[in-house]
């Protein structure tokens, strides 16, 4: 165990050292400002290059930081602007309607909360954030599909077993498509009481620069409790909100 610590430990090092260094190291300096043997600078690098978070340059030798770290970066940032650009959209969906909203990425197969607006139960605003629930069953989910071909979304659902978690939960992949393929002419999802009992949930998709859909915003609600609200009349302000982000997040309007 104390090996492999003593080498992430050693790994991070070079990462740290690469990064101050934009124009690339040779093995030499990197051991160097690292204090490691070349040897073992050698062996670390040769992994990281297998990963492709360093690439050497054929030509100089030298090393640079590599597309797989700067791609986890700049996930890591833009899921920090989104939030931030959402937040007062969500705000005001969740003050309109006296509902909970909901703010959730794609994850593999699955969808991921990043982030909750609720007035009423703001001491627990957090305790569901990295939680994922399928996609099949929640209208977040289904938002999330909608940048998806149907050929796309088989192989990525190929591996699920359609489970029932509500009265209309459903049974299989043409069941879905079918539903998206209406969900794509009105331009939002529902979930009705598929995650749930009794719990009725409308979604949009997010946008970025490039029109791809990387997020989704939604708002759901009790249908006993909330009997009044319609379906297609709050789904309307929930698309507003997610246009609203998604050109923050740089979308000009035209959908690839």
């Amino acid at each position: 165990m104390e090996v492999r610590v003593q080498s992430l430990d050693r790994t991070f090092c070079i990462l740290r050292t690469l990064a101050h260094e934009p124009l690339g190291l040779s093995l030499a300096e990197i051991a160097q400002v690292a204090e490691l043997p070349r040897s073992t600078a050698f062996r670390l690098l040769a992994v990281l290059i297998q990963h492709e978070y360093v690439r050497k340059n054929s030509q100089t030798n030298l090393y640079r930081l590599g597309p797989a770290f700067i791609e986890m970066s700049s996930h890591y940032l833009n899921s920090l602007e989104l939030k931030t650009e959402s937040a007062p959209y969500m705000r005001e969906l969740g003050e309109n309607f006296g509902t909970i909203v909901f703010l959730a990425r794609r994850q593999g197969d699955m969808m991921v909360y990043i982030d909750k607006e609720d007035k009423f139960t703001s001491l627990r605003k957090y305790s569901i954030i990295g939680q994922q629930k399928p996609l099949y069953c929640t209208s977040l989910g289904k938002a999330l599909l909608l940048g998806l071909e149907d050929a796309e979304i088989r192989t990525l659902l190929a591996g699920n077993t359609f489970e029932h978690f509500g009265p209309n939960t459903h049974g299989d992949i043409e069941s879905l498509l079918e539903d998206l393929a209406a969900c794509k002419k009105r331009g939002w999802t529902r979930d009705n009481e598929e995650a749930e009992p009794g719990v009725n949930c409308v979604a949009a998709p997010i946008r970025d620069y490039r029109g791809d859909v990387i997020s989704a915003i939604s708002t759901s609600w009790i249908l006993e409790s909330r009997p009044e609200l319609e379906p297609e009349k709050v789904a309307s302000r929930v698309v507003k909100a997610a246009q609203e982000i998604s050109r923050c997040m740089g979308w000009t309007g035209a959908e690839t």
